[in-house]
């Protein structure tokens, strides 16, 4: 179920670049969790669950590879910093930049945007809604292949910003 779900979040992480674009967002520190995680229509447990059972089986060195792409366990998602240059570019870089993916935004109505992303093991769709600078939250469904099965999946995340300073974590490069 680990790997599902590994799956299905990088599904949904490689499509948040795109919805991060429709306005300006702050610099900093952000956290993100999901919620409603379904693989196949079957319900996952809660992501803080999956998390602590995920932190808890990793070695230094796998945690030190995800610390390295900017990626950080913490709180009750994952927490990513965004620097200044990052959030003014045309492409926020929450996914590593080296991943294949690419995405589409097909309307943008008030502060929802919907968007199509495809990547070498997933693809899908989503919206997302901008709430203010410091919050949005993204629907996605789509269908992976993260263990060499065709799987469907869909959550929702939400994104929080939780300050300028970004601490121990660092930007993505």
């Amino acid at each position: 179920m680990n790997v599902r779900l590994l799956g299905l979040a990088m599904a949904v992480g490689l499509s948040l670049p795109v919805v991060a674009q429709a306005q300006m967002l702050q610099p900093g520190l952000w956290e993100l969790t999901s919620s409603n995680m379904k693989v196949d229509d079957q319900n996952l447990p809660d992501l803080q669950l999956i998390l602590n059972q995920l932190g808890s089986q990793m070695t230094p060195a796998q945690k030190a590879a995800l610390e390295k792409q900017g990626i950080t366990m913490g709180g009750k998602g994952i927490r990513v910093c965004l620097t200044q240059a990052q959030v003014q570019s045309d492409t926020i870089p929450l996914q590593d930049p080296q991943s294949g993916c690419t995405q589409q935004v097909t309307d943008r109505t008030g502060n929802q945007w919907k968007f199509r992303f495809s990547c070498p093991k997933a693809q899908g769709a989503g919206v997302a809604t901008f709430l203010s600078d410091r919050e949005f939250n993204t629907t996605v469904n789509g269908t992976f292949n993260a263990t060499g099965v065709q799987q469907n999946g869909s959550m929702d995340t939400r994104a929080v910003w939780l300050g300028q300073d970004c601490g121990a974590v660092k930007p993505r490069a």
